[in-house]
C-alpha cells in the first residue's frame, strides 16, 4: 500500500500522551464499521487512536481473526498514529495470537486470580509480549477482589499498585478509581487524589476502564490527575444505538442496512472527534 503501512506502537502513544499531561483515547471495536468511525474521528481531530478488540468481542465474532485483520488493515491505511490493542483478555491463548496477528499491545485480566498468581503469570506474559516488542497492560483493583478494578467500591493501593508493576514488568496498569463498566450514566465519581497519588507512587503510565461512565470535564480531570489511556466503549455504542434507532423509526421501509449502519458510523465518527478534543484538552 501507499506511504501509511505500519501501526504506531500502543507504548508510543501512550507514553507520548503521558509526557505531555494528556489524555490517549482508547475505543472499542464491536464490528467493522466501528473500526472505521474510530479511525476517522481521530483524523479528523489529529489526534492518535487505539483501536481495541476485547475477548467479550471475539466471543461474539467466534474468533479473532476476522475481526482482527479488519480492524489491522483500516488502522494500517491512517494517515494518523492508530495502535491496536486486545482489551481485558484472560486467556493466555488469545494473547499469543493476538501477539501473533500484530497487534501493538495487548491487556492481561488476571483480577479473577489470587494476588500471587496473577503477579506470576502477568510477569510470564509481560517477557512474551517483550520479546516479541508488544506492549502488555495489566490491572490491579484489591488483593483477591473476583471483579478487579470494576467492583463498586474497589481502590487500588498505591504501594501496592508500585509493587505490581516492579514484579511484572507491565507497560501500563489499569487502576480502580471509581469509575465502573458499561455504566449507562455518566456520573461516576473519581479519586482525584488517589489518581495523583497512584501516579506518584507508579513508574508507568495509568489507565482507565469505565471510563464511558465519567462527564466530560472529569474526563479531562482525572488525565490532568495523571491518567493517561482513557477507554470508552458504551458511550459510543449509545452513539452508535441511538442514531440507527433515530434513522430506523423515520423510515420505516428502509432495509438497506448500509443506510442504517453508515448513519450510526458517522455518529461515532463525530463523537470521537469531540471525545479526544476533552482528553487532550488537559493541562
Amino acid at each position: 500500500g501507499g506511504p501509511f503501512v505500519t501501526l504506531e506502537s500502543t507504548h508510543a502513544i501512550v507514553n507520548a500522551a503521558a509526557e505531555a499531561g494528556r489524555g490517549a483515547g482508547a475505543f472499542n471495536v464491536i464490528q467493522i464499521e466501528l473500526a472505521e468511525a474510530l479511525t476517522a474521528g481521530a483524523a479528523d481531530a489529529h489526534a492518535p487512536v487505539i483501536l481495541q478488540i476485547s475477548e467479550n468481542a471475539v466471543k461474539y465474532h467466534g474468533s479473532l481473526e476476522p475481526i482482527a485483520l479488519a480492524t489491522l488493515a483500516i488502522a494500517r491505511a491512517s494517515e494518523f498514529p492508530v495502535a491496536v490493542h486486545l482489551d481485558h483478555a484472560e486467556s493466555v491463548d488469545l494473547i499469543h495470537e493476538a501477539v501473533e496477528l500484530g497487534f501493538t499491545s495487548v491487556m492481561f485480566d488476571g483480577s479473577t486470580l489470587d494476588y500471587d498468581a496473577n503477579v506470576a503469570l502477568t510477569a510470564e506474559l509481560a517477557a512474551y509480549c517483550h520479546a516479541h516488542g508488544v506492549g502488555i497492560e495489566a490491572e490491579l483493583g484489591e488483593v483477591g477482589g473476583k471483579d478487579g478494578v470494576h467492583a463498586p467500591g474497589v481502590r487500588t493501593d498505591p504501594t501496592e499498585a508500585a509493587e505490581f508493576v516492579a514484579a511484572t514488568g507491565v507497560d501500563a496498569l489499569a487502576v480502580a478509581v471509581g469509575s465502573s463498566h458499561a455504566m449507562t450514566s455518566r456520573d461516576a465519581k473519581l479519586d482525584l487524589e488517589l489518581i495523583s497519588a497512584i501516579r506518584d507512587a507508579v513508574p508507568v503510565p495509568l489507565v482507565l476502564h469505565g471510563s464511558s461512565g465519567v462527564a466530560d470535564e472529569n474526563l479531562t480531570k482525572a488525565v490532568e490527575a495523571g491518567m493517561t489511556k482513557v477507554n470508552i466503549s458504551t458511550h459510543l455504542n449509545h452513539a452508535f444505538t441511538d442514531t440507527v434507532r433515530e434513522v430506523l423509526a423515520a423510515n420505516p421501509e428502509m432495509v438497506d442496512t448500509r443506510k442504517y449502519l453508515g448513519a450510526g458510523r458517522e455518529a461515532v465518527r463525530a463523537e470521537v472527534t469531540r471525545l479526544l478534543g476533552v482528553l487532550l484538552a488537559a493541562n
